[in-house]
């Protein structure tokens, strides 16, 4: 266990680990067979054989970091992290889920993540999940998240379609009907963690591992740019959004964006250029490149950047602390990823009561 008390602000957090949740997965293979087999074939796609099988021994020899909070804890120990941000994995938000078994999904996460924390809260706390899919139901869902299950927000995606379903729309983050749920989250200061699981290019990214390697930076920068484009950061000042994967491949590349704010009227929906909302917006660190990290510190801002480690997955960091150290950022700045950050944003241990407003 840490030495260091838990309203230390010193302590390391990191924002960006999993649990998986077997009896959710259950849930949903029984109450829609059909959607989750269509869901399931869809990775197939998405993915190709050869990346499923390897992902699929993957999780088996890590099915006990997924799901053992001994193991978790022991390895938080060993890779200097005093506090974990748990999230349930990406996996687990079946947006092809209809309106009411979409509540029943998001509310039984967010209840199996306020359980798990429990069972450490000095050093755990928590997201929960809401129906992208349905965005009239997505402010029940977190408010029953942050109200009711005490988590500090939820976990998003970068999209949310539902190819069997041809009636049903796609719904970006730009998406009007989203309006009530950014509103929601500013007022509850409610974390919205963006982590994307699947990509629309489906069969291009079959082979070579592209479904992960390629998809989640494009899916991070296509995402962010919603956002940004469409005004929702304008309109919402005090949202507090945390990219997974260093916000892929946006916070670097924003030359083209600004451009095309000052040249294109249709790219001119929000007030200020792209790059400018880099200071609105929060990136984890694990873009897996020294070098990179330092760039994304440099484009973004020290203040904008917290330790992640995407633990347990293999496309994770085992030492994510010690590579922050090692990126050769300033002894500051290196405490501000590490700790300081979170602590400023109100990452802190379960243990560490905050109120929310519930106006």
């Amino acid at each position: 266990m840490s030495a260091h008390p838990v309203s230390d602000p010193a302590r390391t957090v990191d924002v960006h680990a999993h649990i998986l949740l077997p009896a959710l997965q259950q849930l949903v293979a029984e109450a829609d067979p059909g959607g989750f087999g269509a869901q399931q074939a869809l990775e197939v796609r998405r993915n190709g054989p050869e990346s499923l099988a390897a992902s699929g021994r993957m999780i088996k020899e890590r099915w006990p970091q997924l799901t053992d909070l001994d193991r978790r804890l022991a390895d938080m120990d060993s890779q200097g992290v005093d506090v974990q941000l748990v999230s349930p994995s990406p996996s687990h938000f079946y947006y092809f889920v209809g309106v009411e078994l979409s509540l029943q999904v998001a509310r039984q996460a967010n209840q199996a993540v306020r359980e798990f924390v429990d069972r450490a809260p000095e050093r755990l706390n928590g997201l929960g999940l809401v129906p992208l899919q349905h965005p009239a139901l997505m402010v029940e869902a977190l408010e029953h998240a942050v109200l009711e299950c005490g988590l500090l927000g939820v976990e998003i995606g970068s999209f949310a379609a539902t190819p069997h379903d041809p009636d049903r729309s796609t719904v970006e983050l730009s998406d009007p009907r989203l309006e009530p749920f950014w509103s929601r989250a500013e007022e509850l200061g409610a974390l919205v963690f963006l982590h994307p699981f699947g990509c629309s290019l489906d069969e291009r990214l079959d082979r070579y591992y592209l479904a992960n390697t390629v998809s989640q930076p494009a899916e991070n920068a296509v995402a962010l740019s919603h956002l940004i484009f469409s005004g929702v950061l304008d309109r919402h000042p005090d949202l507090k959004v945390l990219a997974a994967h260093g916000g892929g491949y946006l916070p670097t590349s924003l030359g083209r964006s600004d451009h095309a704010w000052k040249v294109r009227p249709e790219a001119h929906g929000c007030a200020h250029p792209p790059s400018w909302y880099l200071k609105k917006l929060y990136f984890d660190s694990l873009v897996h490149s020294a070098a990179e990290l330092r760039a994304l510190v440099a484009a973004a801002g020290p203040e904008q950047v917290l330790l992640g480690s995407d633990y347990p997955f293999d496309m994770g960091s085992d030492s994510p602390a010690a590579e922050v150290r090692a990126a050769s950022l300033s002894a500051a700045d290196a405490a501000k990823v590490l700790a300081r950050n979170a602590a400023a944003l109100g990452i802190t241990p379960a243990s560490v009561f905050t109120a929310h407003p519930t106006a």
